[in-house]
């Protein structure tokens, strides 16, 4: 595990106190963590504030929500009601998210009125706002693609002229599960793209060799801590697999983890941050960036000492960060995605525990969709090829694409 300290004069923010939070009768609670979204990903971090004994609330828009229906506390808020947001979020020690879906602005009015936001709005922003992400990190000299931010057809047939088509055009905010992300073959798609989204970043479609991923954690305390670099396989915009560690070489595998570092500490990020990697053969590009626990990392809840979810909600409040070693050779993780036929991976869950052994299988408690993201599956093995094979067996079994 890589540790590092951003307490010496290289700091580029000033870390906040460790949260120690005195009642007044003289004892200690825990901090009160509220989580802003109340998905999988709250669903998962609240599992964790359970062992830590922490004060967690998700905000949540309905019961429904995947975190609720597991029984986390929540306050029922709608993020684009500044209102409803600042009343659902009031009385908590650290403020954090499992989405990027919050008006940029009422995080900051947020922390005008003092409240302690992790991340910060100007750190989140990077998340939120694909072309300041991808212009501020050209900006501080991270290698990113080659790309224009266009609101008009002029500006972007003079881009597609330079790189050819077709073009990859991803509306600047928005977006999630390769929901936002198109690729566009002609000139009259651009056109109809720009019409209804007024602005996009366009880059040239790459030919990569991998598409990688790495977690960071930053404590407030100014503690950064890199997990092991994943593989992810895409399918239709959405990650369908995670391999670890990924199968490409050493070099590339510290390279990635040295810059996911960097970046968290130049933007000022607190928390996990995922950052997703292209490998091509020119080099790492970066991809995109997701201030918050991700799919790339829910391997970490078996594979490795402190999950992403723990270590997320340690970071926050400013405790020690925890070890990010894995504990097998090998870990994969495939997501279980809603069958065509609509049916509940639920029903097919005693059979996939008896037919792959030791296989670890989260279902998030969601309606079926097809399409729709419903859980995952993890295997620890002595090799990626095993721990792939298994928990693809897994996954197919919970789909009804196994028997």
């Amino acid at each position: 595990m890589q540790r590092t300290s951003n307490t010496g004069p290289a700091a580029v923010h000033a870390p906040d106190a460790t949260l120690e939070v005195a009642v007044a009768a003289g004892g200690l609670r825990s901090p009160r963590v509220v989580m802003i979204g109340a998905g999988q990903l709250a669903r998962m971090t609240h599992q964790a504030a359970i062992s830590l004994a922490l004060d967690f609330t998700v905000v949540a828009a309905s019961a429904d929500d995947a975190a609720v229906r597991a029984g986390a506390p929540w306050r029922r808020a709608d993020p684009n009601a500044y209102a409803e947001l600042e009343a659902a979020v009031a009385g908590a020690d650290v403020v954090t998210f499992d989405h990027e879906r919050i008006p940029p602005e009422h995080l900051q009015q947020l922390a005008a009125g003092g409240y302690n936001l992790q991340p910060k709005p100007a750190a989140k922003l990077f998340a939120q706002d694909k072309a300041h992400q991808r212009s501020e990190l050209a900006r501080l000299g991270f290698p990113v693609p080659e790309f224009a931010v266009v609101a008009d057809a002029t500006s972007a047939s003079a881009f597609a002229r330079r790189h050819g088509w077709p073009l990859v055009a991803k509306p600047p905010r928005g977006g999630y599960d390769g929901r936002g992300v198109f690729v566009v073959a002609d000139e009259t798609e651009l056109e109809r793209l720009l019409g209804e989204h007024g602005t996009l970043l366009l880059e040239p479609r790459l030919d990569l060799v991998a598409e990688l991923a790495v977690l960071t954690a930053r404590s407030t305390s100014g503690e950064a801590v890199v997990y092991p670099v994943v593989e992810t396989v895409q399918v239709d915009g959405m990650c369908r697999e995670i391999i670890v560690p990924a199968r490409v070489s050493d070099a590339q595998r510290a390279e990635a983890q040295q810059l996911a570092l960097a970046i968290s500490e130049a933007i000022g990020a607190t928390g996990v941050v995922a950052l997703e990697l292209f490998c091509t053969r020119a080099g790492l590009l970066v991809n995109e960036l997701a201030l918050r626990p991700h799919n790339s990392g829910h391997y970490s809840i078996e594979g490795c000492v402190t999950s992403q979810f723990e270590q997320h909600l340690r970071a926050v409040v400013g405790w020690p960060l925890g070890s990010t070693e894995l504990v097998a050779p090998a870990v994969a993780t495939v997501n279980v995605v809603g069958p065509p036929d609509g049916s509940d991976p639920r029903a097919a869950l005693p059979h996939a525990l008896a037919t792959v052994r030791d296989v670890h299988v989260h279902l998030y408690g969601k309606d079926p969709r097809p399409g729709r993201k419903l859980g995952h599956v993890t295997v620890l093995a002595a090799n990626p090829d095993e721990a792939l094979a298994r928990a693809r067996r897994a996954a197919a079994v919970l789909e009804g694409r196994a028997q």
